[in-house]
């Protein structure tokens, strides 16, 4: 088979360009200039040049990536231009959490473990949804079961609660002042 400049057959012409762009695409590091010059079939020179070639396109056309040449290695990156649109995909959605899911998360952290009957006994009202929401966003996770009549589920804190929150361990929560609040004896009987 017939070869013409650039490593194109004359039968099965070869769009180099695109040939290229894939290769970087698809490679983990930048490209040496030998490799591509390799992988094309094509002398140091001819992939010099088309490695010029495909970065004056991609700038011409202002694609959203871009190609970056050192001389000896070429890699693909984003156009900054696009970086905001980039950071929306890759930002985590914003974990909003209501007023009864934090007060729910505060009692499973100080309190951890504890059943959700000892969250709705400290809270005064039902916590199912916002254990839910919680168990759902990974802030709080399954522990185990009480050794208690009905063996209930007993919920404690996550690794991801401590990112979420900036912690390195639990022992960073700040301390609990309970000095001036009334507390539940766990019979609906508060005291001052």
């Amino acid at each position: 088979m017939e070869k013409s400049g650039y490593g194109m057959s004359v039968l099965f012409p070869i769009n180099l360009e695109g040939a290229l762009e894939a290769l970087l695409f698809v490679s983990p590091e930048p490209l040496s200039l030998k490799k591509i010059a390799q992988v094309l079939e094509l002398s140091l020179e001819e992939a010099k040049e088309i490695v010029l070639r495909l970065q004056e396109k991609l700038e011409q056309d202002q694609r959203g990536i871009m190609l970056h040449f050192s001389g000896e290695e070429a890699w693909l990156t984003t156009r900054p231009d696009f970086s905001v649109y980039i950071e929306r995909l890759f930002k985590p959605p914003a974990q909003h959490l209501t007023q009864a899911t934090l007060e729910t998360l505060a009692i499973i952290a100080y309190k951890q473990p504890v059943t959700r009957t000892e969250i709705e006994l400290i809270r005064g009202v039902k916590a199912d949804s916002s254990i839910a929401t919680l168990l759902e966003k990974g802030l709080i996770e399954e522990a185990g079961r009480k050794d208690a009549p009905g063996r209930p589920i007993i919920y404690r804190t996550t690794a991801k609660f401590l990112e979420f929150f900036g912690l390195k361990s639990l022992d960073e929560l700040p301390p609990l002042n309970l000095e001036n609040e009334a507390v539940n004896d766990g019979n609906n009987n508060f005291e001052e």
